[in-house]
């Protein structure tokens, strides 16, 4: 890692929708702050400008123009920062110079990936070159996975405490989500179907939940692809549309930590809907409607209203033998776009201020951060983690 660098962070996609929103909130919650130096980086010196006046920016803090297809532009960027953060997605179109160059810099790099396939690709690609050159790579630094990955983290230290041992059977359970579908959501999933023509041995990776398990593979997980009855909660659940992200990074976590959570854990998640015919009605509804149908186009997103009016409360059973320990995590902001721009802002701040002795490689929040992230999310970013 190379100390002497001029930047904590750079916020690479600063003009785009989502970077425009950790502009802001860097703003507020850091833009006075003498501990923590970070520029903001996209395409045109026009629109920075904007965003900087926009936002209110601090003189201090550098425009940076940089452009992902020019790799000079992207060396040149990786030159002044410890860490890059970027929004700029998808990630499988637009992402590939810059985790290239920080790989191979040592420099550190936080993104919103939630393109399983790509993911794969790039930690056979670069998870060894990372290790040697002291980069710490961390995919999915919004809601997907932040709340999930370090929501079955918490829990399992709250079974540990009780149990002595880990839950080898974890359910990941939204209680609610008020907020719109991120377009960066809906731009990467057509991304990812446009990847499959060309390369449909992407079908086995998206298929397997271990696939960014390091070539672990585990047992049979439970079926989370249609509407049932959770018996314990005595619910309707129906399939959860980011449930091929988020269990593929809780996997490769419980790897990455030497399988803390064991090698027979079981993880499932799916979205409450609700008791008898009425939740059977909106669970069969959920798991025939397209959710992304009305995302809007990358680039454009939901109002301030509504962002500051969106929620989420996710809940985490680990069962042990006939009992159950419940945890929920909840976030104060709409999850594609408010609370996500929060996440991996602190995201890039902890990694480079609190996580000096995490060596280089591909990480997830969980085993990069950890309790770490976690503190840091409930004290400035409106989560809330706690036992039920």
């Amino acid at each position: 890692m190379n100390m002497h660098k001029e930047f904590d962070f750079i916020v690479f996609g600063a003009t785009g929708f989502t970077g425009k929103l950790v502009v802001e909130y860097l703003v507020q919650k850091y833009g006075d702050s003498p501990d923590i130096s970070w520029a903001i980086a996209g395409r045109s010196s026009e629109k920075l400008e904007s965003i900087a006046k926009l936002k209110k920016v601090p003189e201090e803090v550098p425009l940076i123009v940089a452009d992902s297809n020019d790799i000079e532009s992207i060396n040149n960027l990786i030159s002044f920062t410890k860490c890059v953060l970027t929004t700029v997605g998808p990630y499988q179109l637009y992402g590939n110079s810059i985790i290239a160059a920080c790989a191979n810099s040592g420099t550190d790099y936080v993104d919103l990936c939630g393109e399983p396939g790509w993911m794969h690709e790039k930690i056979n690609e670069f998870n060894s070159i990372a290790k040697k050159s002291g980069s710490r790579i961390v995919f999915s630094c919004g809601f997907d996975s932040i709340p999930f990955d370090l929501g079955v983290l918490f829990l399992q230290d709250e079974v540990v405490k009780r149990f002595g041992k880990p839950s080898n059977n974890v359910r990941g359970r939204v209680r609610k989500m008020n907020g719109e579908f991120s377009g960066g959501t809906a731009a990467s999933l057509k991304a990812t179907m446009s990847a499959l023509k060309e390369k449909p041995e992407l079908f086995s990776v998206l298929a397997n939940p271990f696939s960014l398990s390091n070539g672990f593979n585990g047992p049979d997980q439970p079926a989370d692809n249609k509407p049932m009855i959770d018996e314990k909660l005595n619910t309707w659940v129906a399939p959860f549309f980011m449930a091929p992200i988020n269990t593929k990074n809780i996997h490769r976590s419980n790897a990455l930590m030497n399988h803390f959570y064991g090698k027979d854990f079981c993880y499932n998640e799916m979205w409450i809907q609700g008791t008898g015919d009425k939740g059977k009605s909106a669970a069969d509804f959920i798991s025939s409607s397209n959710p992304l149908s009305n995302a809007p186009e990358p680039g454009e997103g939901p109002s301030k209203e509504s962002r500051e009016n969106g929620s989420y409360d996710l809940l985490f059973c680990g069962d042990v033998g006939n009992e159950s320990v419940h945890i929920s995590v909840s976030g104060d902001m709409d999850p594609g776009y408010g609370s996500t721009s929060k996440m991996i802002a602190e995201s890039a701040i902890c990694l480079v201020k609190e996580c000096s002795s995490l060596p280089g490689g591909i990480y997830t929040p969980a085993p990069a951060m950890g309790k770490k992230l976690i503190k840091r999310l409930e004290e400035n970013a409106g989560l809330v983690f706690k036992k039920e």
